[in-house]
């Protein structure tokens, strides 16, 4: 009885199209024979043979190479993509940067410490400027008067 190896992976396997060939080999093998043929032909008896069969070889070699290269399951034009972008497009050198946990926390607490300062520095000087703790323009329309800030009010007093 003969044994058949079936792969236990089934994502590889490729369903053949024509004479065990795939859709996308059989297309670029018939594109390659469109140009590398009548280059042949055409060439042949200028400049022999010999010379006419390289230069058809030359010329159908790419579509091969597109037909039949895989790398990592990645066809031949997705590879040079990636070699393209890695080279010419992206920068040479990547900085490889991390955001430390502990370093954003404090970045965080003195960003508040900050805007505190800046709030409540500003109310200070509002009622060092005015010992009453009311606005200098109170009869202008559309003033609203200020409230004095009680000691429960303020809140530095107040815990986290």
């Amino acid at each position: 009885m003969a044994y058949v190896p079936v792969p236990k992976d089934l994502t590889k396997v490729k369903s053949k199209f024509l004479f065990g060939l795939t859709k996308r080999q059989v297309f670029c093998f018939g594109i390659g024979a469109a140009c590398g043929l009548p280059v042949f032909f055409l060439t042949k008896g200028s400049i022999g043979i010999t010379f006419a069969s390289m230069l058809m070889i030359v010329i159908m070699l790419p579509f091969f190479l597109f037909a039949m290269y895989e790398q990592h399951g990645q066809p031949l034009e997705v590879v040079l993509r990636h070699i393209v972008e890695s080279r010419f497009t992206r920068p040479r050198i990547r900085v490889y940067e991390t955001d430390n946990f502990y370093g954003a926390i404090d970045r965080d607490v003195k960003l508040k410490k900050e805007v505190n300062l800046i709030l409540h520095g500003k109310e200070k000087a509002k009622s060092q400027a005015h010992p009453s703790g009311k606005k200098a323009a109170e009869g202008t329309a559309g003033a609203e008067p200020s409230r004095q800030e009680t000691a429960a009010d303020d809140p530095r007093n107040h815990s986290i």
